[in-house]
């Protein structure tokens, strides 16, 4: 499984649907793609949402980013994350 971190911005129309059942829909929606969500974080400031995820390849990663994206109204960008043990070793 490979880390992921999701960053989230709302449009104005998504901010009317926040709901702890819209959020449970996305944890569900994540899992149906083989995902994990490891933290999940609001945020203030140009990003309004961070999720670190775990995923078992890039195509499960971006079918779960457009989904979110359709689901939420969110726009996400998601950016592989390795630990810096891993990095490391890269080099």
């Amino acid at each position: 499984m490979s880390l992921y971190l999701m960053y989230g911005k709302y449009n104005p129309g998504s901010l009317q649907d926040i709901s702890p059942e819209r959020t449970e829909k996305a944890k569900d929606l994540v899992q149906e793609n083989g995902g994990t969500i490891k933290a999940a974080y609001a945020l203030l400031g140009d990003i309004d949402l961070l999720f670190v995820v775990s995923f078992a390849s890039i195509k499960n990663v971006v079918k779960a980013s457009v989904e979110l994206g359709n689901l939420l109204g969110i726009s996400f960008s998601t950016i592989p994350a390795l630990t810096i043990d891993e990095f490391d070793k890269l080099f």
